[in-house]
């Protein structure tokens, strides 16, 4: 499931670097096959049944991609080991995105409360508020651009982003990865990291087997890495006009006081597939079956961030290897990491 990321991907992954990590920061482990994998995770007592009303700790450990060695694989594997491997190398990708949620989401309410101290805010936020504002479809680029610490309109775009920029439920995340892409062994998981059958328009991404005409040139998001795909997935469902019915209803949930949980955020997403309501019902089930919502509540274990890295092989395991140690010593991989933007 975890791909070998060859050189020249790697060389790609150089261009844009916004910001770096504290170099060797992190730890990359590569897996040669699959038994490596599974014997690592049951290494970190990352394995088999969690216990109702413990919160459940996860290790802060990133896949880096998807192969079609993954793919090959888990059609031989018995669906209850194939399951465990998904949502035990998933989960980690989606408690990170939530973190990153919370932790924007409390820089707004820190951002609210100053102003309604009458004190202004300083430059550094109002730019993260222009930005947010455009990646959530709160105002146009060049609205945001106009956007002051003394605009009468301030105010009120913190409270939109507010409404938009809060958690989508680890469970509810997992369903649906999983449902989207046969537990990551779709053709679009497997050659796009695509994890939500996102769609996308304008000639790039990948070209269903059977495009409906009647849709446009409508194709499914790929992207460089999982992560990548799980960022896109909340931005989705946080400003897409068609997830207003998830928005409202989580809101309301927690107007209430109620927990955002997996089960009841679920029956907002009606509009996430032509299937509608057969479609929730879906998604509730497997939440069920496979209980889910355990992972509502999960944080990360106190520890550095580690990328888990699979090879075709044991040679090419030892290549890589070096190869990673290489790049770690000329700051490459500084770089190739801060390109994730996991800040």
């Amino acid at each position: 499931m975890i791909k070998i990321m060859t050189k020249p991907l790697w060389a790609a992954l150089l261009v844009g670097v916004l910001a770096t990590l504290p170099a060797h920061a992190y730890e990359v482990i590569v897996f040669s096959n699959l038994d490596e994998a599974t014997n690592w995770l049951k290494s970190e007592n990352w394995w088999g049944e969690v216990k109702r009303g413990e919160q459940l700790e996860v290790p802060h450990a990133m896949i880096t991609g998807i192969t079609l060695r993954w793919r090959e694989t888990a059609q031989g594997l018995p669906v209850p080991l194939k399951k465990e491997v998904f949502y035990r190398l998933m989960l980690p990708l989606i408690v990170h995105a939530n973190d990153m949620v919370m932790d924007r989401r409390e820089r707004l309410l820190t951002a609210k409360a100053t102003m309604e101290a009458g004190k202004r805010i300083d430059d550094e936020e109002l730019d993260r508020i222009r930005q947010g504002a455009v990646l959530l479809r709160v105002m146009k680029e060049d609205e945001a651009t106009k956007l002051s610490a003394d605009s009468s309109e301030l105010a009120a775009v913190i409270d939109e982003l507010l409404y938009k920029l809060d958690i989508i439920p680890n469970g509810l995340a997992l369903g649906q990865a999983a449902y989207e892409s046969g537990y990551g062994t779709s053709r679009f998981a497997v050659e796009g990291n695509a994890l939500f059958g996102q769609w996308t328009y304008g000639g790039k991404g990948l070209v269903p087997e059977q495009q409906r005409k009647n849709l446009g040139d409508h194709r499914i998001a790929a992207y460089d890495w999982p992560f990548d795909s799980v960022r896109g997935y909340f931005i989705n469902l946080m400003s897409h006009p068609a997830y207003e019915d998830f928005r409202r209803l989580r809101a309301k949930l927690r107007a209430e006081g109620k927990p955002l949980t997996s089960l009841a955020l679920a029956d907002g997403l009606i509009r996430y597939s032509e299937r509608g309501q057969e479609y929730v019902d879906t998604l509730k089930g497997m939440i069920r079956a496979n209980k889910l919502d355990i992972a509502d509540g999960a944080s990360f274990r106190d520890e550095p961030i580690r990328f888990l890295v699979g090879a075709e092989d044991e040679a090419s395991a030892v290549k890589l290897r070096e190869e990673i140690n290489r790049m770690r010593e000329t700051g490459e991989l500084d770089a190739i990491v801060a390109r994730m933007r996991l800040e």
